[in-house]
């Protein structure tokens, strides 16, 4: 057995994994009605190319790529535009969206299949990637064909499957492994040949002994990793994995590695082997406030409401809506927001799991910068937030901070870091824009 990898620094939230993590996926049908999102990634929204009143099929493109970092946008389903509009969203508060009447899930527009990716040309393979509109999908939703475009003279030698899944409650990539292992493979494989890496990894967390025995019986070359927030985070996987350490502004591909999530690796396989867009994925409902939670295969644009009815509705004082986990989710004001394909999870938390805290003064305990996995001051950062001194703010390094909410997390004081450091960050980014104008 191969030694348990870590990282300096993260914390230990409480799993409570085991409410979803027994519960294999269903799949639900599209509902009545879609609302599907044309910011589902990373970058600039898609363009819409459709109006109300137009027919669509499964699989058509009704939304544009809208400049390098974007992608284009599908439709789940058989059905007729009602509408293109601004529609609350599960990780903003509003954003642009088509409204389609389903008619039926059945056939559609694919794509052809690409026609032994073994031996196929490398650019037809990045393409159809990018055609499928295959983003990250276990919550940063970059799009993928960007990662696997790296710039003249930048080698790629390392290849990291990221299966940690360490946000508490999620378990939708654990039943992944489980139950699609075999497209999981595939798809890290297509990814390392155009990549050109030889070697390719998957790191999973040692909370996950089915699915490590699973995918190294397959041959897979699995890094077993230890339980500890953020553990999935691309820097920490890669030092824990590896053993390099991204610069502070940079990114992988400075130390030759590319990250992707175990549902990434699923949707690359879809694109080319079946040539299915980029249509569904699969969510975890969980929480204390929901009767029964599980893991559910959903198109895009299915309303969080339908997701909470699946699960068997709500139960109890629901005090808290998350989309994604509870560490970096954002808080929903409402359950009409539909599923976007960044949507690893939807939590519904009673009282008993919530953290209500007045805050109070930096008590100075130091345990901030212990548990930063980068090695920041949080509090340094959150308290030259608070008197507007961005410049300060800036040299302390908020714009590197991934707002993983370990530092908030161990807080005794219940000081608002993260939001404090993300303001800073608003702000750092705005004035820079002012002086670029």
């Amino acid at each position: 057995m191969s030694k348990v990898k870590s990282f300096a620094g993260g914390a230990h939230p409480s799993g409570n994994k085991d409410l979803s993590s027994g519960a294999a996926v269903v799949r639900l049908p599209a509902p009545e009605v879609v609302t599907v999102p044309l910011c589902q990634h990373l970058g600039a929204p898609s363009r819409p190319v459709v109006k109300p009143g137009d027919e669509v099929k499964r699989g058509s493109v009704i939304g544009e790529q809208n400049g390098f970092i974007s992608l284009p946008t599908h439709s789940p389903v058989n059905g007729k535009v009602l509408r293109v509009e601004n529609a609350p969203m599960p990780h903003m508060r509003s954003g642009p969206a088509v409204v389609i009447k389903t008619e039926s899930e059945d056939g559609g527009e694919v794509y052809e299949p690409v026609p032994d990716w073994r031996n196929a040309d490398i650019s037809l393979i990045v393409n159809r990637i990018k055609e499928a509109g295959v983003c990250g999908m276990g919550g940063a939703s970059f799009p993928t064909y960007v990662k696997l475009s790296p710039p003249e003279g930048v080698k790629i030698d390392t290849l990291i499957i990221n299966g940690v899944e360490c946000e508490p409650y999620l378990t939708a990539d654990h039943r992944l492994m489980l139950e699609r292992a075999d497209d999981l493979i595939t798809g890290m494989n297509i990814l390392a040949r155009v990549l050109g890496v030889t070697d390719p990894c998957i790191g999973i967390e040692v909370n996950k002994p089915d699915a490590i025995e699973l995918l190294e019986k397959k041959g897979a070359k699995v890094i077993r990793l230890k339980v500890q927030y953020p553990q999935g985070a691309e820097k920490q996987l890669i030092d824990a994995a590896v053993g390099r350490e991204v610069p502070a502004g940079g990114l992988p591909l400075n130390v030759g590695v590319v990250v992707q999530n175990v549902g990434t690796c699923v949707a690359v396989t879809e694109a080319v082997c079946k040539g299915m867009p980029c249509i569904r994925r699969i969510t975890t409902v969980s929480g204390m406030g929901v009767n029964s939670p599980g893991n559910f295969n959903v198109c895009v644009g299915t309303p969080v409401s339908t997701l909470i009815d699946a699960a068997g509705g709500y139960k109890g004082d629901v005090r808290r809506l998350i989309s994604g986990g509870p560490m970096m989710g954002m808080a929903m004001f409402t359950d009409a927001a539909p599923v976007t394909k960044g949507t690893s999870g939807i939590l519904a938390l009673v009282p008993a799991e919530v953290r209500d805290v007045v805050e109070g003064p930096c008590i100075r305990c130091g345990k901030c910068v212990d548990v930063c996995p980068l090695r920041l001051c949080a509090s340094v950062i959150a308290t030259a937030s608070e008197y507007g001194k961005w410049e300060d703010a800036e040299k302390a390094g908020a714009l590197n901070c991934m707002a993983c909410g370990t530092c908030s997390y161990v807080c005794p004081a219940g000081r608002y870091l993260v939001h404090h450091i993300k303001r800073a960050q608003n702000e750092i980014r705005a004035l820079a824009r002012a002086r670029e104008a």
